[in-house]
């Protein structure tokens, strides 16, 4: 059989997704490539793989996409690993470097910045910059060295009262449906076993990783989701 192939994220706040995908049961109908989230979204852009944990920002380049799965990575407030990190007042900044790893939170910074903080900063590549944004792992480190953090899921939720979801599962193809009901078997499988995967994890300073993934971690893509998602994907169009 022709193993369908998977773009998983390679963040922690996957692993609960990876480890149902390894000990369910699904393993050998895949083949299993772990990712920043932007090369998720290239791979499947590129039609290098059949399914990716896509950033939703990334969808807009998919032609004919189809979101496969009932589990995202999303939040209802805190995500505690988006940030813009600065030393000054959002209100203050001029300039904002932004992410490479991420066009979803680069997105939903400009989106935030335009129209909830209403400033208008130069948008650059350089470290030179007042703020930045910064996604994923790299951030827990980070949030004890800069006197402002703002939290880009609750500042959506500030700004439109909506969770965030900041990547689903697509396709660029037809997946059969037998595998898909087998794929979310296996996602919640991972899920259903969190506690397990955080033992297995090494300790991070400064992040208590089981309110991480038990709490702040939104995994179930509801229909505020998917209006959230919506109303994302307009926003990104007035840009």
């Amino acid at each position: 059989m022709t193993k369908i192939k998977v773009s998983a994220v390679s963040y922690t706040n996957s692993k609960p997704f990876v480890y149902g995908i390894m000990h369910s049961g699904i393993l050998d109908q895949i083949d299993l490539s772990l990712d920043i989230p932007s090369e998720c979204a290239n791979k499947l852009i590129d039609n290098q793989v059949d399914i990716g944990l896509v950033p939703v920002a990334a969808l807009l380049h998919i032609n004919d996409y189809q979101i496969i799965s009932n589990y995202c990575i999303g939040a209802k407030g805190n995500v505690d690993s988006v940030f813009i990190f600065s030393n000054k007042p959002i209100q203050e900044i001029s300039s904002l470097q932004l992410d490479a790893q991420s066009r979803t939170s680069n997105n939903l910074s400009k989106i935030l910045l335009k129209y909830h903080w209403k400033i208008n900063p130069e948008f650059v590549v350089t470290d030179m910059a007042d703020a930045f944004v910064q996604i994923g792992d790299r951030t827990f480190s980070n949030r004890d060295h800069y006197p402002y953090q703002y939290d880009l899921a609750a500042e959506w939720y500030k700004f439109t009262g909506l969770p965030f979801v900041f990547a689903v599962w697509a396709s660029n193809k037809h997946i059969p449906e037998e595998f898909k009901i087998a794929f979310n078997e296996a996602l919640k499988y991972g899920l259903d076993h969190r506690k397990e995967v955080i033992s297995g994890l090494d300790k991070v300073e400064n992040l208590d990783l089981e309110d991480y993934l038990m709490n702040k971690i939104d995994f179930n893509l509801d229909e505020d989701k998917l209006i959230a998602l919506a109303k994302f994907h307009d926003l990104i169009r007035t840009l």
